[in-house]
């Protein structure tokens, strides 16, 4: 418990160079393309098209999902998905790609991590707006269940931060860490239920697509932007398990990364 509130003091003390490196990470990764930060809406957007094409015609060939128009369903989930995936992937390689930075500015190391998920942020909430206009126009306006959206957005970015805190400090130590999560990333893309429903599994598998904390922050995303329900309220087993995870994560990730990060330089 030492190790959480040590690793949350940084980040509150910190918070200002949280924002401006991650605007500066943002500005250095789109500054050599003709589009520039274009780039991070043409991307999903692409990707968006091609699952709906592949998974909305050719396998569920339109199928509405619970009323729901397949496209807008999938569009409703995989929003975040876009942001959850390379937060993942960039801040499990941040220690150990930038940690050269501390030479030249002195700030904790646990700030790295977050920087790089703030950097990704931001282009959510960009693709976010735009989503919520595009459904406007389809069928789904803004509605009172889009005042719980902030509590899957803060959810979000907490848990990616304490899974970061565990991610980068294996990365660091072991580089095929990197590998395997990247392995492991693309694979819950197709199994979690983004692209298709859980209610396609038989009700005794279900129980196990809903393990995954992604699953939770998904369908929170799905009952804002779609009006479904408050999903927090109506799910309060779930809400209060992946409330668990979370703090079970940040709990070991602040241990893990208050443990090994004198040693960092060493693994270098």
């Amino acid at each position: 418990m030492k190790s959480v509130l040590k690793i949350l003091k940084e980040q509150f003390q910190f918070f200002y160079l949280v924002r401006r490196l991650s605007i500066y990470e943002l500005r250095s990764l789109t500054s050599g393309n003709y589009l520039g930060a274009a780039w991070e809406i043409i991307n999903p957007a692409i990707q968006i098209l091609i699952y709906w094409f592949v998974f909305g015609f050719g396998i569920r060939q339109r199928e509405a999902i619970d009323g729901i128009p397949y496209f807008q369903w999938m569009f409703a989930g995989i929003l975040v998905w876009f942001f959850i995936n390379q937060s993942v992937m960039k801040a499990s390689k941040s220690i150990y790609s930038k940690i050269r930075m501390l030479s030249k500015m002195s700030f904790p190391m646990s700030v790295i991590p977050n920087y790089v998920i703030f950097s990704q942020f931001y282009p959510h909430l960009l693709l976010l707006g735009l989503g919520m206009i595009l459904l406007q126009f389809m069928g789904f306006p803004i509605s009172i269940y889009y005042l719980q959206l902030p509590l899957y957005i803060a959810a979000v970015l907490v848990f990616i931060f304490s899974l970061s805190l565990i991610t980068s400090t294996l990365t660091t130590i072991a580089r095929d860490v990197q590998m395997l999560l990247q392995s492991v990333m693309r694979m819950l893309l197709y199994l979690s239920p983004i692209l298709w429903p859980p209610t396609l599994l038989p009700e005794s598998w279900q129980i196990w697509v809903k393990l995954n904390p992604f699953y939770y922050i998904i369908e929170g995303y799905r009952y804002s932007l779609l009006g479904q329900g408050w999903y927090f309220i109506e799910n309060p087993l779930y809400t209060l398990y992946f409330i668990a995870v979370m703090g079970l994560t940040l709990l070991i990730g602040s241990y893990l990364h208050v443990k090994f990060r004198s040693q960092f330089i060493d693994f270098l």
